[in-house]
């Protein structure tokens, strides 16, 4: 991947599909000291009010995708936008760059160490070149399904359409520098995320003695 070398840390790239355990892997990177910058949450930043982001959706589809404050209705929007393509795909031209770019921003503001970028769609698009290094969450596809139905209390049929939607396994396996496997338990996903972390660690003293 091509490292902007305006920025003074390692960037890792965390994804992975519905249900793997994104968060998890994520939350113990944090607990070894690293900086984490989620995707999802910057997407929320990205629409409050006053935000270009919101009002160019208010622009694009008008007035009721607002609540009575004012801000965005989440449910409202995805109702208006279920199989519709064409209004999904608006939606995704008018937030992606603003996202990516608040993302970048944040990066910039790391001062040092390994910064974790938790960004779902990762894989959907070229939008993320800068990143050092791409770590995938995988899990089993029986696993990932009993999780998901399990986790939001969904039927089958609804699981597989959520999955369906999403990139495949062997798509975020292509892109991935990295494959961290979670369908053990949680202390065996920390000790792999621990040896990662070394592991990335290691590559920034190897840049820093590269840069001497």
């Amino acid at each position: 991947m091509v490292k902007d070398t305006n920025f003074n840390c390692y960037t890792i790239g965390l994804t992975g599909g519905i249900a793997s355990g994104k968060s998890a892997v994520s939350e113990m990177f944090a607990q070894l000291a690293c900086t984490v910058i989620d995707a999802d949450v910057v997407a929320r930043e990205v629409v409050e009010p006053g935000t270009d982001g919101l009002n160019q959706l208010v622009v694009q589809f008008g007035v009721s995708i607002l609540n009575k404050d004012q801000r965005l209705d989440r449910k409202k929007l995805r109702k208006l936008v279920f199989n519709d393509k064409d209004k999904l795909a608006s939606i995704n031209a008018i937030l992606h760059p603003l996202i990516q770019k608040s993302i970048f921003v944040k990066v910039r503001q790391v001062k040092a160490g390994v910064c974790i970028i938790v960004i779902p769609l990762l894989c959907e698009g070229n939008r993320y070149q800068w990143l050092d290094r791409v770590l995938v969450v995988d899990v089993k596809p029986e696993v990932q399904l009993q999780r998901l139905m399990q986790r939001d209390t969904i039927t089958q049929a609804l699981a597989d359409k959520m999955l369906n939607s999403q990139c495949s396994r062997q798509q975020r396996l292509a892109i991935a520098d990295d494959v961290i496997r979670n369908e053990e338990t949680l202390q065996q996903l920390n000790s792999r995320v621990k040896m990662l972390y070394r592991m990335y660690k290691s590559q920034i003293q190897i840049q820093k003695k590269c840069e001497a």
